[in-house]
């Protein structure tokens, strides 16, 4: 079953006379990308630079007061983080970089519940973590729910993003331990402050984070107890039998060559670099897209999506035809093995959903479902991908806290169908 966004795994599985002119031609033609920095290192402070022994998974390695340029209006507490976590791409111990967020006032009896946030796509190099660009103002009003509703907020960066070593973009076991060592180590360094009960909540990139955590948590991090899960804009796939019903995704989703470039380029350098170490990502760009694939280095999501509309550049203008090399572990890393989860799932999807799609989002909700897992599938008319975001809060903060309370929200896989076509956007919600 292969469910992918094209990449550079097929090329193993070719015979090495047609691998070595492509080689040779992009060589021929490349202008520099910057292999000294090829992981997209460099561009934040000294914080991020821990020289020390790691140590064991789930440990505060330090921190500092979050500076005031990143507000949170709803935090009485607002901390930088740098902790010790485990890679899911075979680095060994590594630190990672988040945040952390305490309501204001007093924590309750017990310590307050903690909030595992998994963030959406910001971008494969350092300055791009949210500790320290900040977060959106759409992610900031989302968190600051959170906050008055009594929840301590612990927020990843992920592995790679602000630390040193690339970034293994849209990896679930990589950023899965992520989420869960960034709430070990808060919740072992505030004991009476933070509750060990936790809520993981994720948006895209972070919906299949949140969800790779869930999958994870019982063997990895059995000292956590992870009540349940809320994820929005489903970014995954699961590497179980099609259902009946399979709605196929758009080659816009699934094909670098089809998807905005800004996309693709992460792709490249975050999953294929992070799979493939031993290839120049290069390699599979064509030399209209190599000044993106620099710019990937160093800036932002937003920032490629304005390069790439700027120089009206398209997929099949980035990369190279074949891209058929790297598709094996693409699909071996990126997909779930199966879907059945722990706790109770709560997906939101928005019905004017146009960058992660909603027919996709119905797969991976109707695959868990077959798995057994408990799901709570909500869908937003007029929603789109951001603005499902706060919206979804009205019904998943009420479905955290009952939970919490020991109450098991009601699973609706019995009667969840496909979206249908792709609605219009009508929300006012950014």
């Amino acid at each position: 079953m292969k469910h992918r966004i094209t990449t550079l795994a097929a090329i193993a599985a070719l015979p090495l006379a047609s691998i070595v002119p492509n080689i040779a031609m992009a060589e021929q033609n490349r202008t520099t990308t910057d292999r000294g920095n090829i992981d997209g290192d460099g561009g934040v402070s000294p914080f991020y630079d821990w020289s020390g022994p790691v140590g064991q998974p789930g440990r505060m390695l330090r921190q500092e007061a979050l500076p005031t340029k990143l507000p949170q209006p709803e935090a009485g507490t607002a901390l930088r983080i740098l902790y010790s976590s485990t890679s899911g791409v075979g680095r060994g111990a590594v630190a990672v970089s988040g945040m952390m967020f305490l309501p204001k006032g007093k924590a309750p009896k017990g310590g307050w519940p903690v909030m595992a946030w998994a963030h959406g796509t910001t971008g494969v190099a350092d300055p791009c973590a949210p500790s320290w660009t900040g977060t959106s103002e759409r992610d900031d009003e989302y968190l600051g729910k959170w906050l008055e509703a009594g929840f301590a907020v612990v927020a990843t960066d992920y592995e790679g993003l602000g630390t040193k070593g690339m970034h293994p973009y849209l990896l679930w076991r990589s950023e899965g331990r992520s989420v869960l060592d960034g709430a070990r180590a808060a919740v072992a360094a505030y004991p009476r402050v933070l509750s060990n009960r936790v809520i993981v909540v994720g948006q895209s990139q972070g919906s299949g984070a949140a969800l790779g955590a869930t999958y994870l948590a019982p063997a990895y991090a059995p000292n956590l107890q992870v009540a349940g899960t809320v994820a929005t804009g489903l970014v995954m796939t699961f590497d179980t039998p099609r259902p009946v019903d399979y709605v196929a995704k758009s080659n816009t989703l699934t094909d670098a060559h089809h998807m905005n470039p800004g996309f693709g380029m992460l792709r490249i350098a975050g999953i294929d670099r992070a799979l493939h170490p031993e290839l120049d990502p290069a390699d599979f760009v064509k030399p209209a897209g190599y000044a993106l694939l620099k710019r990937a280095r160093s800036a932002c999501l937003r920032d490629l999506f304005a390069q790439a509309k700027e120089e009206g550049l398209t997929g099949q203008d980035a990369f190279v035809e074949n891209l058929a090399p790297i598709d094996g572990k693409m699909d071996a890393n990126f997909n779930f093995p199966d879907g059945k989860m722990p706790g109770v799932i709560f997906a939101g999807t928005g019905l004017a959903d146009d960058m992660a799609g909603t027919q996709g989002q119905y797969n991976a909700v109707k695959a868990m479902c077959a798995a057994g897992t408990r799901v709570q599938w909500h869908t937003y008319p007029g929603e789109d991908h951001g603005s499902t975001v706060n919206v979804s809060a009205r019904d998943s903060i009420p479905f955290a806290k009952a939970l919490l309370a020991g109450k098991v929200p009601t699973s609706n896989c019995g009667t969840i169908a496909p979206p249908g076509p792709l609605q219009k956007k009508t929300s006012s919600q950014g």
